[in-house]
């Protein structure tokens, strides 16, 4: 199995890097998200790769992973219902607009493209990816997979037609961010908005997403499968639902594909 070779890069930790959180660097994996569905850790615990032989998007699309990017998975074992673990995805968006401050030093430019990306003037620089495994109302494990762009980005002729144009960090700022120290700011924003969810619930998540929203007033379309719904967004409920104002009526979307 070609995906399970792999070659720890460092044990050591950062001096700066959030206490009770264990990393696991890579070479080479098929997928981190594959590679954290083999763990059961009993702490909460990154694994980064260099480069991806099998990275995938949402709905099984393939990540593009040539070295240089960000390829990373944060392995949890929650205790919420399936419903609330979900919610963690806001919580990885939040700390990953942070992250990309904390790193550049800029404070413009990052936006939240529901459900789950990271926009920077406009282009997509960032994913995420949620899996889980477990049983009935029991999630026994949560992988949220994250890949960012740090150097480069797919052509657009590569996505598919009328989604957001790819853009990396290096070609929109002339930064270049090694992953490992993004995974490090990384680390310390996503502990900071875990500890928020756990004390506040989802509430203070939701408003500070919503300040950093693309498009929010303005219309766009959501699709699902060979549907699309064309209307207003007007903001995310308390599920975290997209809250759709449509010729209709006003429309509460769990799930569905962007586009604007």
């Amino acid at each position: 199995m070609p995906w399970l070779r792999r070659k720890r890069l460092s044990a050591d930790l950062p001096p700066c890097w959030p206490q009770g959180v264990a990393r696991v660097l890579l070479d080479t994996v098929n997928s981190t998200n594959a590679y954290a569905a083999l763990l059961s850790p009993n702490v909460p615990t990154w694994i980064l790769a260099a480069e991806q032989s099998g990275g995938r998007g949402r709905r099984g699309r393939p990540w593009l992973s040539p070295r240089g990017n960000f390829y990373a998975t944060l392995a949890l074992q929650p205790i919420e219902t399936p419903d609330l673990v979900a919610l963690r995805s806001f919580a990885a968006a939040l700390a990953l607009r942070d992250a990309c401050i904390a790193v550049t030093g800029l404070t413009v430019g990052f936006a939240l493209k529901w459900p789950n990306d990271v926009l920077l003037n406009g282009g997509k620089l960032a994913g995420i990816l949620l899996e889980s495994t477990g049983a009935g109302q029991r999630i026994t494990q949560l992988s949220i997979g994250i890949g960012v762009n740090l150097i480069a980005a797919p052509n657009a002729d590569e996505v598919e037609q009328g989604a957001v144009v790819p853009v990396s960090l290096l070609s929109e700022t002339g930064i270049r961010v090694t992953p490992e120290a993004f995974l490090t700011a990384l680390a310390n924003a996503y502990e900071k908005w875990e500890a928020v969810y756990a004390a506040k619930g989802f509430a203070p998540l939701r408003s500070e997403w919503l300040l950093h929203a693309a498009k929010l007033g303005e219309t766009i379309t959501a699709r699902i499968g060979d549907t699309s719904d064309v209307g207003v967004f007007q903001t995310i409920d308390e599920t975290g639902a997209l809250i759709l104002q449509t010729l209709q009526g006003r429309r509460a979307i769990p799930a569905a594909e962007i586009f604007f």
